[in-house]
């Protein structure tokens, strides 16, 4: 059984793999950032659960399907397993931003169902692991750590500066994993 400090939830684009302004649409335009790849194999290694919790509105807005975004993270799956990790969930929001679901970030449904799917009675004390604000927001309502990684988005984000008072800032993911296991985070 697992508890909340040994869970670190990802955001998908950005943090995982290069984001696009255009929406990954394709397996091919799903392009992982390796480092980020080895350092869910090396949380896992280590003791700690993975999971992830995307926005997706691109299957809204018609430019992917649900068996688009199913191939990008079975691809997803099998690369950490071939590195010797695991992702425990993959949460997605299919919903646009105008469609008023629970589940789009920075609302706290994915981090609910990843939550439940974990029988975790809470999420104090795991690790929410972003690239814009809407992801750490997600994490605080839910009692999450902030993380913000200066890929995909995170420059942008960092720039703007708002509401990033309580997040500790890495370059990557690969960084943010490198203290966590070395216990300088504890």
């Amino acid at each position: 059984m697992i508890t909340a400090q040994q869970l670190v939830i990802l955001d998908r684009d950005g943090v995982i793999n290069h984001d696009s302004d255009a929406y990954i649409k394709s397996l091919d335009e799903w392009i992982p950032y390796p480092s980020a790849i080895h350092a869910i194999a090396r949380l896992t290694q280590a003791g700690f659960t993975v999971a992830v919790a995307t926005n997706q509105s691109g299957i809204a807005r018609g430019y992917y399907d649900d068996a688009t975004l199913s191939a990008m993270h079975e691809r997803l799956h099998t690369l950490v397993e071939a590195q010797g990790g695991q992702i425990a969930h993959i949460a997605y929001c299919p919903h646009g931003p105008d469609d008023q679901c629970g589940c789009r970030k920075p609302l706290p449904g994915l981090l609910t169902e990843i939550r439940d799917k974990l029988t975790l009675s809470n999420l104090t004390g795991s690790w929410m692991v972003g690239d814009s604000l809407r992801d750490l927001q997600a994490g605080a309502v839910m009692g999450c750590r902030s993380v913000l990684v200066k890929t995909g988005k995170g420059e942008k984000t960092l720039a703007k500066g708002d509401g990033l008072e309580h997040a500790l800032v890495y370059a990557d993911l690969a960084a943010f994993v490198d203290d966590l296991l070395s216990g300088a985070l504890d």
